[in-house]
């Protein structure tokens, strides 16, 4: 066999690795490394060639999904602060309703300090939605954006991690108590919302 074909086998068998974690961890969040490796159906002599043990696996994941978390952040262009984050929010909940379990690992204190280098660039975008409503006098500035943006952060890591991601109206209530930590009440987030359908899914306003 070439190295090519060895290079391309490896990189297929991390993918499939990394796969099978998803997987598995959606079902059983504390499954084992053997677990996850028979999963991907691979030797667990294998899975450690490619990561040194569970922890760095789950590292593995965290940043694949930071990554598209990123993206997401960077794609929010709307020029209020209000819809922007609506949106961003609504966004990233969808995602995250994809990876629920992934993601409330990516949340658990065991990893948050990988969490929060991973995230970044969403949490800079976070604080300047943040910094941008309060300047225009959108959001509540009684707190630092830095605070507003961190409550946000927690709130966002109970709702993953607290919520049936297939209930009714799960992305909504989402969207609703980010805007609600922003500063808006109610009504403001009512209006908002029924002004910009497009915001979140039709099923989560039924």
């Amino acid at each position: 066999m070439t190295s090519r074909a060895l290079r391309r086998d490896a990189v297929e068998n991390r993918a499939g690795i990394l796969d099978a974690a998803r997987q598995t961890l959606a079902n059983h969040p504390h499954a084992s490394v053997d677990v996850i490796a028979r999963s991907a159906g691979l030797s667990r002599r294998t899975l450690y060639g490619h990561f040194e043990d569970r922890d760095a696996l789950i590292r593995e994941l965290i940043a694949n999904g930071a990554q598209r978390f990123n993206e997401i952040a960077a794609s929010v262009d709307d020029a209020d602060a209000r819809i922007a984050l609506a949106r961003l929010a609504s966004r990233l909940w969808q995602e995250a309703a994809h990876v629920q379990v992934a993601a409330a690992l990516a949340l658990d204190e065991a990893h948050v300090a990988d969490t929060a280098e991973a995230l970044a660039p969403l949490r800079r975008t976070v604080a300047a939605l943040v910094r941008r409503g309060q300047e225009d006098g959108s959001f509540r500035t009684d707190l630092a954006a830095p605070t507003v943006g961190r409550l946000i952060e927690e709130m966002a890591r109970t709702v993953v991690s607290r919520t049936d991601a297939a209930s009714t109206g799960a992305e909504n209530l989402a969207v609703r108590s980010v805007l609600s930590i922003a500063g808006l009440s109610w009504r403001e987030a009512d209006e908002l919302l029924a002004a910009h359908p497009e915001i979140a899914r039709p099923e989560a306003q039924e």
